[in-house]
């Protein structure tokens, strides 16, 4: 459960058994009707559906929105995911654990209950397997292949059966029903309520007219055909979002509590902040954590993409997600479930298509006014050239049309293009980013120029003294330097400050320090026992009036004053990541046009940077509304279809992150700051890992782009042979089961894509 307001509440629906997009379309549009809905988004990826609604009608608005399902698509099972139940703990040792488990990810078990729910909708406990929901599925494929296989033996028996008249049609009709009867009846209900054009209607117009001009084998056929590749077509969607959902599989399933009885298995939601966990050779780590005791390897790739194994050590921070290789671990928890990392990652996935990408939403408009305009469009060719055309018979031009309608469904369209977004965003979770929507993934394909921040995102964000110049004037020297310096950035939590601090490594006396002041871009002013005391950059020293030394060296300079004198500088470097340099050379082979660095740091330093790693656009002792500024003008010089990314830390950069068309927050492992401010999050901090998101952006758009090109090129094919008879039914059908089919195969190689 995730409240939006104080008086709102996000609550989650199962919807078992959608496979088909324009249904889910319809679901959306239903429910958004309800009473009581604030919003609706239904995932046709995870077959989930979020309602918000106010927290003291949640209840009923459930319900309704349930029986609203059921009465859309009565096939669909629905249940209400519970994620406020608590669970029971069982001992770790004895193997399986029974509690239930109520996390933000993962599939339901459902019990049968319906608590007062309404119609068709169940209480279903989250337990964060994947399978345990496809039982009623693969029932209701085997139900359906034993009535085709019988259907199929009743035609056959009455194209081979010595048999005529209405014995014949007879067989035919049995048959028809038994093959199509659910199409037929769901036609029934849909027309009744109001809503026609589906694939349903379509199916049943066809085949029933073609019993009235007595095609009654292709009838039988066309139907059965038809339910084959519908079959087809679950199976290949159901595999697709098997394999997006195995991509993010990282959801913990319990963690070994340490209690005074021993070890106990537990839901991780149920550990508390401070608790002890033991993790186990193989385990998934459960909780954010620090390591108390043990040393172990950690394969950190479902988080990070990253196939190297990383070393955790007594005092080493862990991640949940993370999977033990060796070692037993002790960690102490720092956070409980729903604050940690695993938990943050999954719920941005399991959002992220709720953000539809521009060609998504137009396709799923494209759907519902093209649909409609075909129909009309096959009744004017059934009716006008029988009129018109001399010899013309109404049977050959209905059959024509009937075809017509048969090839219209878009429904290779409205399939293939949310699984093909979403697989694009599970590859690029798998390869260490995070792409918090389909929108955001659509335009990195566009982005032309790239912003980057400084410190922490180019460079380590690791700063150390390298050096400390007394002025020859100042009657200090570099330790007395140091330790006005370490005094000033007291209270400072800025790297460069710690950078100080650690340097200086004595004790520091608190009670020396009064009045402090940070002047934003400019430094600190402190009082130290009754002596006002300066550190910062030359900006700084200008306001106050105060002489000072020009350095000669690279690297960020502090410039100390006290009592109105100049006393020195010291100089603290910060080293430019392995990679950054590659970065810049394989955007700009992506065609990135622009790369600009933006950094609060002095010109000598950003441009000893940016010759370093290639980027020749520079702007350098910026203030952070500057920085805002800057991102502005660049945006002013763009074309209207290309983006602008920024590049930043996620902590101090958040309203230049905002002000980009997409903002991507480096160092996201493990912040929170980072995953709250960005579109795109960098889990391994590597400034390399942007070249790879937008090659899975470029290489997903290509292949949604292949399904759309493919898929009206072949329907606007079949529509010109069916208009002038040259194709039949059976391809009719074709076009449309079978090109979904293709589409949807053809969006699951983005799966494989890993943006190298």
């Amino acid at each position: 459960m995730v409240s939006t307001n104080t008086s709102q509440v996000k609550r989650e629906l199962l919807l078992e058994g959608l496979d088909c997009a324009n249904c889910a379309m319809k679901i959306e549009d239903g429910v958004r009707k309800v009473s009581g809905v604030s919003s609706v988004t239904v995932n046709f990826a995870t077959t989930r559906m979020s309602i918000t609604t106010d927290i003291d009608k949640a209840q009923e608005v459930l319900a309704e929105a349930a029986k609203k399902v059921k009465r859309i698509e009565p096939h669909i099972r629905v249940s209400i995911i519970d994620q406020g139940a608590r669970t029971v703990r069982q001992p770790a040792e004895g193997g399986h654990t029974h509690s239930h488990d109520h996390g933000n990810d993962g599939h339901v078990h459902h019990h049968g209950h319906t608590h007062g729910h309404g119609e068709g909708a169940e209480h279903a406990h989250d337990h964060g397997h994947e399978g345990h929901t496809h039982d009623a599925g693969a029932n209701q494929l085997r139900k359906l292949g034993a009535r085709l296989a019988l259907g199929t033996v009743l035609a056959a028996a009455a194209v081979l059966a010595p048999v005529t008249g209405w014995a014949q049609i007879g067989l035919f009709v049995l048959a028809y029903l038994l093959i199509g009867g659910d199409v037929v009846w769901q036609a029934v209900r849909n027309i009744v309520r109001g809503r026609v054009f589906d694939e349903y209607f379509l199916m049943t117009i066809a085949t029933i007219g073609a019993f009235a001009i007595q095609e009654y084998p292709e009838a039988v056929g066309v139907m059965l055909f038809y339910q084959v590749g519908e079959m087809f077509q679950s199976l290949a969607v159901n595999r697709s979002r098997k394999s997006i959902q195995s991509l993010m599989d990282i959801r913990p399933d319990y963690a070994n509590l340490e209690t005074n009885e021993g070890l106990i298995r537990v839901s991780p939601e149920q550990v508390a902040i401070g608790e002890r966990i033991v993790v186990k050779p193989g385990e998934r780590v459960p909780l954010d954590g620090l390591v108390i005791s043990g040393s172990s390897m950690m394969d950190t790739s479902a988080l990070t993409g990253e196939s190297v194994p990383r070393k955790a050590e007594n005092g080493s921070e862990i991640l949940s997600g993370f999977v033990n290789l060796n070692g037993v671990l002790t960690i102490e928890v720092s956070k409980d479930y729903g604050e940690s990392t695993v938990s943050k990652i999954l719920e941005l996935v399991q959002n992220a298509t709720s953000k539809k990408a521009p060609t998504e939403t137009f396709i799923n408009k494209f759907a519902r006014v093209y649909t409609p305009i075909v129909v009309i469009v096959a009744v004017l060719l059934a009716v006008i050239p029988p009129l018109v055309i001399t010899g013309a018979e109404f049977s050959e031009w209905i059959y024509r049309a009937l075809i017509f309608l048969v090839i219209s469904c878009p429904c290779a369209l409205v399939v293939s293009i949310p699984l093909g977004f979403f697989g694009g965003i599970g590859a690029a979770s798998r390869s260490g980013v995070l792409v918090k929507g389909g929108n955001y993934l659509e335009a990195l394909g566009d982005v032309r120029t790239i912003v980057f921040d400084k410190t922490g995102t180019l460079t380590e964000g690791v700063f150390q003294v390298t050096g400390i110049h007394p002025s020859e004037a100042a009657a200090v020297d570099q330790e007395k330097l140091l330790e006005y310096a370490a005094y000033a950035e007291y209270h400072s939590n800025h790297p460069i400050a710690e950078s100080i601090r650690q340097a200086y490594g004595s004790e520091l006396d608190q009670d020396r320090i009064g009045h402090y002041e940070e002047i934003s871009g400019h430094g600190i002013k402190v009082m130290l026992k009754g002596t006002e005391v300066l550190a910062g950059n030359t900006k700084l020293m200008e306001l106050q009036g105060i002489d000072y030394a020009l350095p000669k060296h690279h690297g960020t300079v502090v410039h100390i004053a006290a009592a109105g004198n100049y006393l020195g500088h010291i100089v603290i470097s910060d080293k430019v990541k392995p990679d950054a340099a590659r970065a810049i050379k394989e955007l700009k082979s992506l065609g990135i046009r622009r790369t600009v660095m933006l950094t609060g740091d002095v010109r000598a330093v950003a441009e000893a940077v940016g010759e370093e790693i290639g980027i020749e656009e520079i702007h350098a002792e910026l203030l952070p509304q500057d920085k805002v500024t800057q991102v502005e003008r660049l945006g002013e010089h763009k074309l209207p279809k290309e983006k602008l990314m920024f590049v930043g830390d996620g902590i101090n950069d958040t309203p230049v992150l905002a002000q980009a068309d997409v903002g991507a927050a480096m160092g996201g492992l493990g912040s929170d700051a980072a995953i709250e401010a960005a579109d795109i999050v960098i889990m391994t901090d590597e400034p390399s890992k942007i070249a790879s998101a937008i090659r899975i952006a470029k290489r997903t758009r290509t292949i949604v782009w292949q399904n759309i090109i493919f898929a009206l090129v072949v329907k606007a094919l079949f529509l010109l042979l069916g208009a002038f008879g040259v194709a039949e039914m059976w391809e009719a059908v074709f076009s449309d089961v079978g090109v979904t089919l293709l589409a949807v195969l053809n969006s699951m190689r983005i799966l494989k894509y890993k943006g190298l």
